[in-house]
């Protein structure tokens, strides 16, 4: 279930409220472009400014829209065990087909404190869960070998977003798990050097202006076409960098915004894209895409 291309998916706003319209026309748009599986509510759809009320609306419109063609993985998690507990038999009720866990953020837990952690909200579902690795963002990273122990001690902690950057722990991860292990690039530049050593797919935040390319990228590789991974790796490397010229979603609802796709608002603290950046980021889709921008 859980090899190919994710996407990281945007929450589209309009007049600071979800646009529920927008969001079902982007779920359509994946299902019928190639995409492996939709993930709301993660890091790329501000769940962290979602009302509860909001995030719920969010997963039951995708669930609603993907209608069991390709699965949903919304992301959950927070910073104290027992919410985090609490989130996920909620979202368990939505007919969602895994959870994507981040680790505690903030806190900065110990690995023994992660581990716990992650055990709790495993014992209390019988979903599938990816574990979301991102030390950018939580302040703290989980080591390969606390990886491993969750793996092995609970049967329903089956892959990891793994966004630490690091190529060696990437590395480390596959040298420790089992062979069916799930891990997912959780950088877009880096998904196809994460798949040379055995990643199974990427969780995409480019997937969600080019879901075609990014879904041929994982699955040339998966098939062996080594020629046209690196061929798209190539096309999609400079707009992916442009991506995060500023904090991500800002400059994805940017061109998502420049294509008609959805509008461009972000919630505070994040703000629009500069205007001094505008220009890069529609430079970069001019080159990999041929619409009018």
């Amino acid at each position: 279930m859980f090899q190919g291309s994710f996407v990281a998916l945007v929450t589209p706003f309009k007049k600071g409220k979800v646009d529920a319209e927008a969001l079902r026309r982007l779920v359509a748009l994946h299902v019928k472009s190639g995409t492996h599986g939709l993930v709301p509510c993660g890091s790329t759809g501000e769940a962290a400014t979602l009302t509860p009320e909001e995030y719920i609306q969010v997963i039951r419109i995708v669930t609603e829209e993907a209608q069991g063609k390709i699965p949903v993985i919304p992301g959950t998690g927070t910073n104290a065990t027992w919410k985090s507990v609490e989130m996920v038999q909620k979202v368990e009720k939505l007919k969602v087909d895994g959870l994507l866990v981040i680790v505690p953020y903030y806190n900065k837990p110990t690995q023994e404190g992660m581990l716990q952690h992650f055990k709790k909200i495993a014992a209390s579902t019988k979903l599938p869960m990816i574990v979301y690795n991102i030390p950018g963002r939580t302040g703290v990273n989980m080591l390969p070998q606390t990886l491993a122990r969750l793996a092995k001690e609970c049967r329903n902690i089956v892959g990891v977003k793994e966004a630490s950057g690091n190529l060696d722990q990437v590395s480390e991860i596959l040298s420790l798990v089992h062979p069916d292990f799930c891990l997912l690039s959780g950088d877009d530049s880096l998904t196809l050097p994460m798949l040379a050593v055995g990643a199974k797919g990427v969780i995409s935040v480019a997937a969600n202006l080019c879901p075609r390319e990014v879904s041929e990228l994982v699955t040339s590789f998966l098939e062996g076409n080594r020629t046209r991974t690196k061929e798209l790796h190539l096309k999609l490397f400079p707009f992916v960098k442009t991506l995060f010229i500023e904090t991500n979603p800002i400059p994805i609802k940017a061109a998502m915004g420049m294509l008609h796709l959805c509008s461009e608002e972000v919630r505070l603290p994040l703000t629009p894209l500069a205007e001094k950046n505008r220009e890069s980021l529609r430079s970069a889709m001019q080159k990999l895409v041929t619409s009018a921008v």
